[in-house]
């Protein structure tokens, strides 16, 4: 019955990093996700399927990895409604009877082919952009048509940022001047809060999707926010021991691709005349971003609790990516394969997470696509064998964590692919220099790094090549390729002819 089954809670941010919440780091605050943790359980080995944001919500949305799916870089997108591989969450949750409401970023990207792009299973959407964005959605509340003075105010205030909000400018970010319900993601909260005082539906559970842009560049921060830290407490980021990438993925993708490490070279340029204080200016606002949304997430939940939609409910909280933030000689965004762009932030709370787990760490290998069978359960949906995902309340778990990274952009000829395998201790990274389009005669000049994580957390010496990590380095790659080998078998297409049974 529709009484037994939770209201689903869906808050997610935009490239928070997976230490930037308050559990794991005591220079940030984020009261709100801090008591979520108490409460629930925290997955502290999770990490996204792609460190990019089309992708990753792609991979995430549809419970498949991105070379599944063929969405591999920003560029990407699922765009044909009638080849879609399996049902998106929201539709999901549509299908099991759930109210279903979005509020902020998906990414689809599906308006790129079509000028009425459908929800995708939301039946009531507000997005904070303009209908000529690309993020338009078929019947959506677009922040442009109904504020189109606040929008502006707040690209007039970001108008120097670049694209994405991530030059060196947006990094710097500065005190708003715009109101708080004016930004974006504070249009998009108000949306939500009010649907929950005059738009929940009585005779059905819950699915609430808010989802915010930031802490993602611009870095241009309510005043009440950054003012609640200080610049004393902010701590400086440890930089390696060598000046440049070398032998890594993330050189042979700088080699590649001259936009990107143009950008990186902007930035760092900036960052090397900067003084200390000025340096930690920019993370103390990355932080105040974080609690800024965290206060949005308090504000849904006690409203929820008002109406007793948190008596019986599932709350999940993830980001979709990292960030740099200045890692590694002054990189910011997050299109590697390292820690800061891969792990993300993963929370199940509520009161239905089970009373002896609840104030726990879970430190199993979980990824993003873990999402959709985890909720598909507890709405009452069958399992679909064919997804890689795995309940995170389920007892099963996989022997380590993948991540794939495809490059920054595809405006070129696309690169070869990285392939990242990581368990708590060690972190594998397969890749091969140079573009796909001769790869495949090229396969014996693949490379690879290999981090003790335990023991190099910042990654900054590669093991690959050390002979007294052999048999590390050999099992993990036996572990990955058998991985990818399992699941690629099962889908997202398998024909038999009895059906999905042979999947167990």
């Amino acid at each position: 019955m529709a009484e037994s089954r939770p209201d689903i809670i869906f808050l997610m941010t935009d490239q928070q990093r997976w230490d930037c919440i308050g559990k794991y780091n005591r220079h940030i605050l984020t009261p709100t996700l801090d008591k979520l943790a108490e409460q629930g359980i925290v997955f502290s080995q999770a990490v996204c399927q792609a460190p990019m944001c089309v992708p990753s919500r792609s991979s995430m949305m549809f419970g498949y990895y991105p070379s599944q799916l063929g969405v591999r870089t920003n560029y990407g997108g699922l765009y044909d409604e009638d080849k879609l591989p399996s049902d998106p969450l929201p539709e999901l949750m549509r299908k099991a009877g759930y109210q279903t409401a979005g509020f902020g970023k998906t990414h689809w990207n599906h308006g790129l082919r079509n000028p009425e792009p459908p929800t995708r299973g939301f039946e009531v959407r507000a997005v904070g952009l303009a209908r000529d964005s690309g993020h338009y959605e078929r019947g959506a509340v677009m922040m442009g048509d109904v504020e189109p003075d606040g929008l502006r105010a707040y690209y007039e205030e970001t108008r120097h940022y670049g694209s994405g909000e991530e030059n060196a400018n947006g990094y710097i970010g500065c005190t708003s001047q715009v109101p708080m319900e004016h930004h974006r993601d504070g249009w998009v909260a108000e949306q939500c809060l009010k649907f929950i005082d005059e738009g929940l539906d009585p005779q059905r559970p819950l699915f609430l999707y808010l989802s915010f842009l930031k802490p993602h560049a611009g870095f241009n921060v309510p005043k009440e926010f950054e003012d609640l830290y200080d610049l004393r407490d902010i701590p400086e980021l440890p930089q390696p021991p060598w000046e440049y990438e070398s032998g890594t993925h993330l050189a042979a993708a700088d080699e590649i691709n001259e936009r990107t490490r143009q950008n990186y070279a902007d930035k760092r340029q900036v960052w090397e005349r900067m003084t200390p204080e000025e340096r930690k200016r920019t993370t103390l606002r990355y932080f105040a971003n974080c609690t800024w949304l965290d206060h949005y997430f308090g504000r849904a939940l006690d409203k929820l609790q008002q109406q007793g939609r948190l008596d019986n409910a599932l709350i999940v909280f993830v980001s979709d990516h990292g960030e740099m933030l200045g890692e590694r000689r002054f990189r910011f965004s997050k299109y590697c394969l390292y820690d800061a762009s891969v792990r993300v932030p993963m929370i199940l709370s509520g009161s239905c997470v089970p009373a002896e787990r609840r104030g726990t760490v879970d430190e199993r290998p979980a990824e993003l696509v873990d999402i959709v069978p985890t909720l598909a359960k507890a709405a009452g949906l069958p399992r679909n064998p064919q997804l890689p995902g795995l309940d995170l309340l389920g007892e099963r778990q996989r022997q380590g964590a993948f991540c794939e990274f495809h490059a920054k952009s595809t405006d070129g000829v696309h690169t070869a692919p990285a392939l990242m395998w990581r368990t708590k201790e060690w972190k594998l990274i397969l890749y091969m220099p140079g573009t796909i389009d001769d790869a495949i005669e090229r396969t014996g000049q693949f490379r690879g790094e290999l981090y003790h994580l335990a023991e190099d957390p910042l990654e900054w010496r590669n093991l690959y090549e050390d002979d007294r990590h052999a048999a590390v380095r050999e099992r993990m790659t036996a572990e990955l390729l058998m991985h990818l080998a399992c699941v690629w078998t099962r889908g997202p297409f398998f024909y038999d002819k009895q059906g999905l049974a042979a999947l167990g």
